[in-house]
């Protein structure tokens, strides 16, 4: 069986995961943030962004991270309803800290802002530091698509997250370091681009590791070095790790956005030691109708793209898309049909919101 996130069943079986309804969902999620902490405004942006997640398709970002956000609460690691706070501001520039407070919350607001910013100068660079897990780093690009700017992200964690080994190494040395692009279209779901410059991101071992399924080959090594599919490796003692995608290709992009985001920004790059994680992002957010050309903008994109589809396939059934298209095909499906939650991170959610006193009849959406 194949999963959702394209990992081979060897455990669960269909019956273990049930759909549940995004309205359901969110809701319940709203009502953990509400009762670990979080004012109205704090644990409804939670609650949306990481639910969107889930109708993206990314559902190692969506769900499956409440337990671990709980979890930061109570060992102080993040600080419940905190805001961005400006540090610097020029005419082009945007320095902004955290203040560890969640990345859903800190990160949109540092994304308005720097989308005004670009509106008034036609390009904003934003340097975001100490913010706690920013969740799908792809919901920054589409924000800023969604107000008509183009934009390009690199994110790391400072030194929490370190996973990733370096190419040609073992031991774990860099994080996930996403990369992420957004272009907006006059007519036409935004061109989104959410990628981690390593193998395969860690929260799809947590969602693989929960539906007991393998992974695809090539995306992780044990203790020793050795290739493996089982992603509870990566989870043994001592631990395996994640490899960069493409080789060296996938390391060298590593390599610089760990800088870009960590010692520009003042987040610091990846080192041992770190007691919590804080994400660092490195936005740039430009206003294309503040660029002067021939062929308007929107127009050169439609025809490019028009030019890209039209090249031949390697079968009928076959069809060439864009970044982001699966995604808004996904939470289409998913809007109608339920998202699907897998029976560990139900039970996951069961027990966080019963320790934190919610009643059975809240929790009855994602009761077995």
């Amino acid at each position: 069986m194949i999963s959702k996130e394209g990992f081979v069943a060897t455990g669960q079986t269909t019956s273990s995961v049930r759909s549940v309804s995004a309205d359901g969902l969110k809701q319940l999620v709203q009502e953990i943030f509400t009762a670990a902490g979080s004012d109205g405004h704090e644990s409804e942006r939670l609650a949306h962004y990481l639910v969107e997640a889930n109708l993206a398709g990314h559902d190692s970002h969506g769900a499956i991270r409440v337990s671990y956000y709980v979890d930061y609460i109570r060992k102080g690691q993040v600080v419940p309803n905190q805001h961005a706070e400006v540090l610097f501001e020029s005419d082009t520039m945007l320095i902004i800290d955290g203040r560890s407070g969640f990345g859903q919350v800190v990160a949109e607001e540092a994304m308005e802002l720097a989308i005004g910013l670009s509106s008034k100068s036609g390009v904003a660079v934003l340097a975001l530091r100490n913010c706690g897990h920013l969740g799908r780093v792809g919901d920054w690009p589409m924000l800023a698509a969604q107000a008509g700017k183009v934009s390009l992200h690199f994110v790391n964690t400072s030194g929490f997250g370190i996973l990733v080994a370096p190419f040609g190494g073992i031991d774990r040395r860099m994080s996930a370091n996403p990369i992420a692009a957004g272009i907006p279209r006059k007519n036409g779901e935004p061109i989104v681009l959410d990628i981690s410059t390593c193998a395969i991101a860690e929260g799809k071992l947590k969602v693989a590791r929960n539906q007991g399924v393998d992974i695809p080959e090539g995306c992780i090594i044990d203790a020793n070095g050795n290739s493996t599919v089982d992603p509870n490796e990566f989870y043994s003692t001592p631990p395996g790790a994640i490899l960069p995608f493409g080789g060296h290709k996938g390391y060298g992009l590593g390599i610089v956005t760990e800088i870009l985001a960590g010692a520009i920004t003042g987040n610091g790059c990846s080192k041992p030691g770190a007691d919590r994680l804080l994400n660092g992002m490195l936005a740039i957010v430009i206003d294309p109708e503040k660029m002067p050309m021939e062929t308007p903008f929107s127009e050169e994109i439609e025809q490019f793209i028009e030019f890209v589809k039209s090249a031949r396939r390697v079968s009928p059934d076959n069809e060439i898309l864009l970044p982001g298209e699966i995604e808004s095909r996904t939470r289409r499906d998913r809007i109608v049909g339920g998202i699907p939650i897998d029976q560990q991170t139900r039970a996951e959610l069961r027990k966080t919101g019963e320790s934190l006193g919610l009643s059975r009849e809240v929790l009855e959406v994602v009761q077995d």
